[in-house]
């Protein structure tokens, strides 16, 4: 189907989906992007944040805190660092996810600073942004 493409997430422990779908909304380091059928090849980053999913039988987020996603014209493949389904995220993983960013940064050298304050800002937000109020150390 031209208006369907392949679309496959895996981490490190499972594969989470392998499905055809409409289209892919990213969060990469450099923005949100929409991944459609014939998209033009690029591979971007991954920050923390919801990958969200469209398909025939509507539409599935996961949440991912870091990896890579490459998109080809006829698919997108994210390997990601952490990934679960937005359904499946509990409090306790959020506070968890947010208490090892702060200490990322807390450890973090001069030159490395400023992205782990980015990354644990992205942490607290994909809390915010699944329903979820995580708990600042």
């Amino acid at each position: 189907m031209a208006d369907m493409m392949q679309f496959d997430l895996v981490s490190p422990e499972r594969r989470l989906a392998s499905l055809q779908v409409r289209e892919v909304r990213i969060p990469g380091v450099d923005g949100e992007l929409t991944a459609m059928p014939g998209h033009a090849p690029l591979i971007t980053t991954l920050r923390p944040g919801v990958l969200a999913v469209a398909g025939a039988e509507g539409e599935t987020d996961y949440v991912v805190t870091g990896g890579f996603a490459e998109v080809t014209a006829t698919g997108v493949s994210v390997l990601a660092e952490v990934a679960h389904p937005t359904k499946n995220v509990t409090q306790a993983m959020i506070d968890d996810m947010v208490a090892e960013a702060h200490r990322l940064h807390k450890e973090a050298g001069p030159d490395l600073v400023d992205a782990a304050a980015k990354t644990l800002a992205d942490m607290v937000a994909l809390g915010g942004r699944i329903g979820l109020e995580p708990k600042l150390p």
